[in-house]
């Protein structure tokens, strides 16, 4: 069965940098769309950025755009999200997801999640 594993978070100051590691495994990675999420105390689930199958397209919420990046290693079946310039409301729970489909476009039907990992930014 498809598996996702997080990993990276953590605590880190206000301005600061993390990125955050997605395992995948249980099919070829290569052929699907891959996301992050977020979920902070007492809000629902929220998209904060998706790759493309090939990677060739990426795309962002507006409130992350200029500070993360996605990107992912097909070779290694990961996807990472690089957060720079980190603020306490990037403080979540951070969630890998994976398209339940092949080869979508602009994806938007997540089948797969993972555990998620904690991400605290103190200011």
């Amino acid at each position: 069965q498809v598996q996702l594993v997080e990993s990276g978070g953590g605590l880190v100051q206000a301005g600061g940098s993390l990125r955050l590691s997605c395992a995948a495994s249980g099919r070829t990675f290569s052929m699907y769309d891959m996301g992050w999420f977020r979920q902070a105390p007492g809000k629902e689930r929220e998209f904060v950025a998706a790759i493309s199958w090939s990677g060739g397209s990426t795309y962002y919420a507006d409130s992350v755009k200029g500070r993360f990046t996605i990107s992912r290693d097909n070779a290694k079946n990961t996807v990472y999200l690089q957060m720079n310039s980190l603020k306490a409301e990037d403080t979540a729970v951070y969630y890998c997801a994976s398209a339940r489909r092949p080869y979508t476009i602009l994806n938007t039907d997540w089948g797969y999640w993972g555990q998620g990992t904690q991400v605290a930014v103190s200011s």
